[in-house]
C-alpha cells in the first residue's frame, strides 16, 4: 500500500529535479528555456502545495484537531516559497542571473528544510493518524 509519506516524498524529488533543470538553464543564460523551466517548476510546486493544503492538511487537521500545529507552519512556509517564485520570475524577465541565484539559493534552503520537516515528521504523523483513510487521501490528492 502506498503511504502519504512515499507519495508526497516522491513528488518532492520530482520538484527538486525541475528546480535543478531551471537553475541549469539560467546558468547557461538560456533565458527563453529558463522561463519555460520556471513555468514547469512553478506549476509542479504549486500543484504539490495544493495537494497538501486542499487535501492532506485538511484531513490531518480534521482527524487530529491540530489546526495551529505543523500544518500551520507548513502553510506559512508555502507562502514564503510562493513569494520567492515571484522574485525568480522577475529575475528571469530582467535576465538578472546574479540576483536569480541569490533568490534560488534562499528557495533551495527553504525547500530542503521544509521537505525534511514534512518527510521526517508530518507525513509520518499523517500516515499514523489517518490510518485506513490514507488510500482515500492519496486518491483525493491525485484527483487535483
Amino acid at each position: 500500500m502506498e503511504t502519504i509519506s512515499t507519495f508526497l516524498t516522491k513528488d518532492h524529488r520530482a520538484c527538486d529535479e525541475e528546480f535543478a533543470n531551471l537553475e541549469n538553464e539560467v546558468a547557461k543564460e538560456n533565458w527563453n528555456e529558463a522561463e519555460n523551466k520556471l513555468t514547469k517548476f512553478s506549476n509542479d510546486l504549486l500543484h504539490h502545495f495544493d495537494m497538501e493544503e486542499k487535501v492532506m492538511f485538511l484531513a490531518f487537521e480534521e482527524k487530529t484537531g491540530m489546526t495551529q500545529g505543523p500544518t500551520a507552519m507548513m502553510r506559512m512556509e508555502h507562502e514564503q516559497m510562493r513569494q520567492l517564485l515571484t522574485h525568480l520570475a522577475q529575475d528571469i524577465e530582467k535576465k538578472d542571473k546574479n540576483h536569480f541565484f541569490g533568490v534560488s539559493e534562499s528557495l533551495m534552503m527553504l525547500m530542503q528544510q521544509h521537505n525534511m520537516k514534512e518527510e521526517q515528521m508530518l507525513y509520518a504523523m499523517a500516515d499514523a493518524h489517518l490510518g485506513s483513510e490514507v488510500e482515500t487521501v492519496i486518491d483525493n490528492m491525485k484527483a487535483i
